[in-house]
């Protein structure tokens, strides 16, 4: 991963003349290695961001590439991701119970809290607040989550982050579409519950991580060649959502309504983590390493499958890119100063 290479860059380092040893370094260098951690995560995904607002912008691909690539990344990359990350996995490990109430908890708690201001400033009736909601509490564990891990902890401590990634995005985009097929309905109860279990059962997250369950739950092995084709496919995820990301916002004026999305990346940089602390403090007790790994992912920026749901259902397309690009910016100073408390 890129925070790996920096690692690896600096173990050459110390044989340079001059420099006898890592451990020469003084202390404080250690703080300015954690925020080039996070500075080399945040900046490659603002610059793919950037790569897609460029090719948008040089007219190199048709109008509809935004969305196409949306397509690909939802119905064969993301479910690659979660298949992989749940089958290689014990559910002995899946199941930390303390961890998954601080993770959970305070997502969930964002989306509810996000919800109701939303829908209390739905005055046009336009069905905005579920994706707001969705985009103030979904975070980005996968995209910038795991690289982190890998390079501040090490691969073998990156079990945090996969199931975050996993657990956020199985819970999250079933809550995300049965709150936009229930908003979409005709008001008949029970069109709207065949509705939403026909979208829950064709959603090809939710269907990919059920399978990943099942597998890893009987203890199948995984061949090698399937592993590798998951691995391979999954590993495009992230860059053709950002990517995508950067085709639509190059069709629109780069301006960000802070009035709007201003309260949504409060909610995901401030009140998330603080939810997640005050989870830990009073009822969910985690050893230094689980701690500071729920509040890390906590403190991540909000995620770009946000971008590809809104542009599923065409709802809050626009001020979502906005939320994730400003967002994953803003995340940089809290992100290192969690590192530099816990890492």
């Amino acid at each position: 991963m890129l925070g790996g290479q920096l690692f690896e860059s600096l173990e050459n380092f110390k044989h340079l003349p001059g420099v006898r040893s890592l451990g020469s370094i003084p202390e404080d260098f250690g703080k300015v290695l954690w925020m080039q951690v996070v500075l080399d995560v945040a900046l490659p995904v603002c610059a793919i961001i950037l790569a897609g607002f460029a090719a948008g912008k040089a007219g190199l691909l048709g109008e509809a590439a935004s969305q196409a690539i949306n397509q690909y990344v939802y119905w064969f990359a993301l479910p690659a991701v979660l298949f992989i990350g749940l089958a290689r996995t014990p559910l002995t490990e899946v199941l930390n119970l303390s961890f998954l109430g601080v993770f959970v908890g305070s997502t969930v708690l964002v989306y509810a809290i996000a919800f109701m201001i939303g829908r209390a400033g739905d005055k046009a009736g336009s069905g905005h607040y579920a994706q707001q909601a969705l985009t103030a509490s979904f975070p980005n564990t996968g995209y910038m989550g795991i690289p982190i891990f890998t390079a501040t902890w090490g691969a073998s401590k990156a079990l945090p982050a996969i199931i975050g990634t996993v657990v956020v995005s199985a819970v999250m985009i079933a809550v995300a579409i049965t709150a936009q097929e229930v908003i979409g309905s005709n008001g008949n109860f029970r069109t709207t519950v065949k509705d939403v279990a026909r979208a829950l059962s064709r959603n090809p997250l939710i269907a990919s991580a059920v399978a990943g369950l099942a597998w890893t739950w009987l203890g199948l092995p995984l061949p090698t060649a399937l592993g590798n084709f998951f691995t391979i496919l999954g590993g495009s995820a992230g860059p053709c959502a950002l990517f995508a990301i950067g085709l639509f916002l190059a069709g629109r004026p780069l301006e960000c309504e802070w009035r709007e999305v201003g309260w949504i990346i409060a909610m995901k940089l401030v009140v998330q983590p603080a939810l997640a602390w005050l989870l830990i403090t009073l009822w969910f007790p985690l050893d230094r390493f689980w701690m500071g790994a729920a509040l890390l992912l906590a403190a991540l920026p909000t995620g770009s499958l946000t971008f590809v749901v809104a542009q599923t259902y065409t709802v809050y397309v626009e001020r979502t890119s906005q939320v994730i690009l400003a967002s994953t910016v803003l995340s940089i100073p809290l992100l290192a100063a969690i590192l530099a408390a816990y890492g």
